[in-house]
């Protein structure tokens, strides 16, 4: 059976190994963390230098060389790879010595053999990086697939050039790397429709003559190949006897259609064809036509890495067909997803952090609706209490984020937050006014009635509206006593009230109980939301 819609919350190399059948994928699409913000020199900077490198918590491990990275290294040189995989890595490590840039490569090696083994024959994979280690990783691809399966190097112009730097150009391209499973990987053919405001001089030049509607047309050959051997296409047309491309009749229509044109007297007479009706201009392996997300961007979500949703339909359009699965292990903000679905493929994403499968969960009802998730599976996150505490215990910081999604919340995205807080609800207010419930989360065993007086004090301090508590263990009765008299909140726009502070427990919120508050504002999203509704504004 094909896989279904799924998303995975954690590290992508155990779900691949795990989870992921051999050759159940039709298409690959990754865009794998590499630091690419910060200066070359940092990045290959050996291990125990004194520069700053603070990243974000989840992507550590992968970034620097450790006794975890020279482990993996060791497992595929040992065995764990193909040999020319294990041989191309020994040569990088030869090359780079053990730096974080070999950290990252031999994090992407262990990857790239377990991405082709779930490829389909027909399957292909597209690689987005940016130069500065581009060339390293079309080595290792080369390994993997073999270099007689390399398609294309595509180039991505991801910003127009701005701010010159001495003595080099500004950088401003991504780089796509394109391997096939195999010889005959699904394609289809990429065309975009010609800009008749912005026509090339080589367009311009064929399609010279014009209408009196407007329509640019070229004049193209009438005459069948086989001139002579054709007795059913030889005949006069306007004065001009030849074996035509068409039988009479066929002719004749596109004679009183305006479709044949004579030049001048005693000319053979030629086909229009309008630059309207073309497919459309076949597109290479440079494209500045799908531009970046700006500021202003209606789907941007402020994820560093967020890439335009045009330029993940194009590589899933090209490279597979409607019911295909598409596979993204460094899923990030979901663009990939996001794509499929539109497109009518199946997916699978996979994320490290919880972060990015709740954004990705929001994004999906933003933009298709509540409805959306029934139809896919999530992985890796907990169902009951039980799970709740493992989570708490491997990753206390993602525990929070968990707990705030299940309130509809925004969870903080930089592991020291807002003293006191670890997320937030929005909700509307009044019509130019959004209401804010702030969100704490306690983990562990441990309960202290100070935790209520904690909220009271953090709802004063930040002017917030309410105050929510949320609490793996059981509350005691102090502390409910609190909540109960706490007072009321009314919402200005619909007049209804709701309790100031509330406390709901991680088995309650499992069990489907929800905390009395108004409907939230799903969190992180400026996206479009489902066709024929407004644009919802989430900020």
């Amino acid at each position: 059976m094909a896989p279904g819609n799924t998303l995975y919350y954690g590290d992508n190399l155990d779900v691949l190994r795990d989870r992921i059948a051999t050759e159940s994928v039709d298409l690959i699409y990754l865009d794998p963390p590499f630091n690419s913000n910060r200066s070359y020199n940092v990045l290959f900077k050996a291990h125990g230098g004194d520069e700053s490198q603070a990243q974000i918590e989840a992507f550590d491990d992968s970034w620097h060389w450790s006794q975890q990275a020279e482990a993996q290294y060791a497992a595929l040189v040992a065995g764990g790879a193909p040999i020319k995989v294990a041989e191309a890595i020994e040569a990088m490590h030869d090359l780079l010595g053990p730096n974080d840039v070999l950290a990252y490569l031999v994090m992407m090696t262990a990857r790239l053999v377990e991405l082709r083994r779930v490829l389909k024959p027909t399957g292909s994979l597209y690689l987005h990086c940016d130069p500065t280690a581009s060339h390293y990783l079309k080595v290792l691809l080369d390994s993997v697939f073999g270099p007689e399966q390399f398609r294309n190097e595509i180039v991505w112009r991801r910003t127009i050039a701005k701010g010159g730097q001495m003595g080099q150009l500004p950088a401003n391209h991504d780089v796509i790397l394109s391997y096939a499973r195999a010889s005959t990987p699904t394609w289809n053919e990429i065309r975009i429709q010609y800009d008749l405001d912005d026509l090339d001089d080589k367009t311009l030049s064929k399609y010279k003559y014009r209408d009196p509607d407007g329509r640019l047309y070229r004049l193209d050959n009438l005459l069948h190949p086989e001139q002579g051997r054709r007795p059913n296409l030889d005949y006069e047309l306007m004065g001009v006897r030849r074996t035509w491309r068409w039988a009479k009749d066929r002719m004749r229509e596109a004679v009183a259609a305006g479709l044949v044109v004579q030049t001048g007297p005693g000319r053979v007479p030629q086909q229009k064809r309008y630059l309207d009706e073309q497919k459309g201009r076949l597109v290479g392996d440079v494209w500045i036509d799908i531009n970046p997300l700006n500021s202003q961007a209606r789907e941007r979500l402020g994820y560093p890495t967020q890439k335009p949703l045009a330029l993940l339909e194009r590589i899933i359009e090209s490279s597979s067909n409607a019911g295909d699965v598409v596979l993204d292990p460094f899923c990030g903000c979901g663009t990939t997803v996001d794509a499929a679905q539109k497109l009518g493929r199946k997916w699978i994403g996979i994320d490290l952090t919880y972060l990015s499968v709740d954004l990705i969960r929001k994004r999906l009802r933003h933009t298709y609706g509540d409805d959306i998730e029934s139809t896919y599976e999530i992985h890796g996150i907990p169902t009951d209490a039980q799970g709740a505490e493992a989570l708490f215990q491997e990753n206390p910081f993602d525990f929070e984020r968990w707990a705030v999604s299940l309130v509809d919340g925004q969870p903080n995205e930089k592991q020291v937050g807002d003293k006191g807080i670890d997320g937030r609800i929005r909700f509307h207010a009044d019509k130019d006014k959004i209401g804010t419930v702030v969100v704490s989360v306690k983990g562990g065993k441990q309960v202290a009635p100070t935790m209520m007086r904690d909220l009271v004090g953090t709802v004063q301090d930040h002017k917030a509206d309410m105050g929510l508590l949320i609490m793996l263990s059981t509350p005691t009765k102090g502390m409910t006593d609190v909540a109960d008299h706490s007072g009321s909140y009314q919402v200005p726009l619909t007049g209804a009230t709701y309790p100031k502070l509330q406390i709901v427990t991680i088995a309650e919120l499992l069990a489907g109980r929800h905390p009395n508050i108004p409907t939230a504002i799903l969190p992180y999203i400026k996206a479009s939301p489902k066709a024929g509704s407004e644009p919802i504004s989430l900020f």
